[in-house]
């Protein structure tokens, strides 16, 4: 996908909130620093009925937020420099529960994370513009990316194939 510039993000977002089976999704977002991804996880988190300030976990690890009809769980592993890391955290019993959780920098966690359902890949195309791309990595994921293509003009020719 090609988003021009913030309303595109904004667009994605409110799209991705309307997806009910987003509920107890666990989605990875990858990118330089820079590519958006807190933007994407804040306007999230915002369509989704979220009220005041969403800051970056990056310091605090994770934060958590009341969304209306279940709980959300925003992390920052920017930090980890070793996967034991995460182990070290607590975070497993927080990956069982249920709920959405949204994950900047999953590569630093490893193997010890938890298959995304879907993983979100940001790049710079220009000063504002985003190149994106979609990977359904469980039937969940490929629920949210049917919804979305139906969901989002010009999505469904655009919509990537579950990886194996």
């Amino acid at each position: 996908m090609h988003w021009p510039d913030l309303a595109a993000t904004q667009d994605f977002a409110r799209a991705l909130a309307r997806q009910s089976a987003l509920a107890h999704a666990l989605l990875t977002l990858e990118g330089e620093l820079g590519a958006g991804k807190t933007t994407l996880v804040r306007h999230l988190l915002q369509a989704l009925g979220v009220q005041g300030r969403i800051k970056s976990p990056s310091y605090a690890l994770v934060e958590c937020y009341a969304v209306p009809g279940f709980a959300a769980w925003h992390c920052d592993f920017y930090r980890f420099r070793d996967a034991q890391e995460w182990e070290d955290a607590g975070l497993r019993d927080l990956f069982s529960s249920p709920g959405l959780k949204l994950v900047e920098w999953p590569q630093q966690a490893g193997a010890l994370l938890p298959r995304a359902d879907l993983h979100i890949r940001l790049q710079h195309a220009g000063d504002t513009a985003r190149s994106v791309e979609l990977q359904a990595l469980s039937a969940l994921g490929l629920t949210l990316l049917r919804g979305l293509a139906a969901d989002l003009p010009g999505a469904a020719a655009q919509a990537p194939h579950p990886a194996a």
